[in-house]
């Protein structure tokens, strides 16, 4: 599975990634998305450094999965790009909680 974490740097992104740690969540590629303040820069997990890329840069490479904690602005302009592309969504935002057409988990 080819997994983007987007937000990844917040506070947010960085209690998913150490639960994926703690459940031992496997992945082929990982993919560590945040501002473009942070692009380039190095995230450590699990003993391995990630750099972060850009929202752009990671929809293009069209990952498995994404799992959004980046804000509802975020979401609801990025979430649509990354699902046409065929990337199952997972949102922590409220952009789509009161939309009767996204399922809730």
């Amino acid at each position: 599975m080819r997994l983007a974490i987007v937000g990844a740097t917040g506070l947010v992104g960085q209690e998913v990634l150490k639960v994926m740690e703690e459940r031992h969540v496997e992945f082929s590629d990982l993919y560590l998305v945040a501002s473009s303040k942070s692009v380039g820069q190095t995230l450590l997990f699990k003993d391995k450094k990630y750099t972060i890329k850009s929202i752009e840069e990671v929809c293009d490479l069209a990952p498995d999965v994404a799992i959004f904690s980046a804000g509802g602005s975020t979401s609801l302009e990025w979430a649509p790009k990354f699902a046409e592309k065929g990337c199952v969504v997972i949102d922590n935002s409220s952009a789509w909680r009161m939309d009767p057409g996204k399922k809730l988990i």
